[in-house]
């Protein structure tokens, strides 16, 4: 299930000593980000059992992960600062993509198998998108 810790981005940056994230930040958590997103997908893939090819991490501008044809899954490094409920939604959300590569009714009865809040959580990524970029 979907885990529910609050956690503040304006914490996160005060503690990093920044106001912004940058092209440094991406290097020093890649590896905690790949390590969190792993263990993650780990436990939340035991509902599916779909079948992953990689999983990288990477620095972009506008998207918290994506899904390719192939099985790959990418995510943002920034994924390790969101409260973990969210987190946990876009890895659900990448994992439901790799049986079903759309946004269906389909694909988001995938979702609410392991995320049924995900509506909510969706409208609060968007709210707090503008913070991690």
């Amino acid at each position: 299930m979907i885990r529910n810790q609050p956690l503040r981005v304006d914490e996160i940056l005060k503690l990093l000593g920044k106001k912004k994230f940058s092209r440094w930040d991406y290097k020093k958590h890649k590896e905690t980000a790949r390590a969190l997103v792993h263990q993650r997908i780990t436990e939340l893939n035991t509902h599916y059992n779909f079948k992953i090819s990689r999983v990288a991490i990477r620095d972009t501008k506008t998207r918290w992960g994506s899904c390719s044809k192939g099985g790959n899954l990418n995510f943002n490094y920034k994924i390790l600062f969101l409260p973990p409920h969210i987190a946990d939604y876009i890895i659900v959300h990448e994992l439901c993509h790799l049986k079903e590569f759309n946004h269906s009714v389909n694909f988001w009865s995938l979702v609410a198998e392991v995320a049924p809040n995900h509506k909510a959580i969706r409208r609060e990524l968007k709210r707090t998108s503008a913070l991690y970029r």
